[in-house]
C-alpha cells in the first residue's frame, strides 16, 4: 500500500463527489462547491491516493483580507484513517502555505480529528455556536506556522 498525495484537478470531480458523500454524508459540498474550490484563484487543493483510488482529500485557501489560510475542507474515508492520510493531507498543505497563520472548523464532537490536529500543533482559538446544519457547534483551531530565520551572510 503506497500512499501518493498530488494536486487535486477538475478530472477528479467525480472521485471527490463519491468521497465527500461517504466521509461527510449530510455535510457534503454540492459538487457545484467542489467545482468552485477546485477554481479558486491561491486555493490549495491536494487528493491523497492509494493503489489509484482517491481515499482523502483537502482544500484550502487564502485569505484576502487577512493573514490567514483556512483549511476549508480535510477528510479520509472510513477505513483509511488512523493511517496517516489525514497527518499527510494537513502537512501537505502545511508545506505550501505563506501565511503565518492556518486555521481550520472542526465538530466539537470530532474527538479523532481534534486529536490530529493537535498533534500537529493546532490549539482551540474560539467555537462557532451551531455552525453545522444538524446545529452542532464547531472548534477554530489554528496553527501559527514557525517563522524561518536566515542568518545573515558571512562578511
Amino acid at each position: 500500500m503506497t500512499l501518493t498525495i498530488s494536486p487535486a484537478r477538475l478530472r477528479d470531480l467525480n472521485a471527490l463527489r463519491k468521497m465527500e458523500k461517504v466521509v461527510f454524508s449530510e455535510d457534503a459540498w454540492p459538487v457545484i462547491d467542489l467545482m468552485a474550490a477546485l477554481f479558486i484563484p491561491g486555493g490549495i487543493h491536494y487528493k491523497a491516493e492509494i493503489d489509484g483510488n482517491i481515499v482523502g482529500f483537502i482544500s484550502a485557501e487564502n485569505n484576502l483580507f487577512e493573514n490567514v489560510t483556512w483549511v476549508t475542507t480535510v477528510g479520509v474515508i472510513p477505513e483509511y484513517r488512523n493511517q496517516g492520510v489525514g497527518c499527510s493531507l494537513m502537512k501537505a498543505v502545511e508545506d505550501v502555505v505563506t501565511h503565518p497563520m492556518i486555521k481550520l472548523c472542526v465538530r466539537k464532537s470530532n474527538s479523532g480529528a481534534i486529536h490530529l490536529y493537535e498533534k500537529l500543533g493546532y490549539h482551540t482559538q474560539n467555537t462557532r455556536r451551531k455552525y453545522y446544519s444538524d446545529g452542532e457547534d464547531a472548534f477554530v483551531m489554528a496553527k501559527t506556522k514557525p517563522v524561518m530565520v536566515v542568518p545573515p551572510p558571512d562578511l
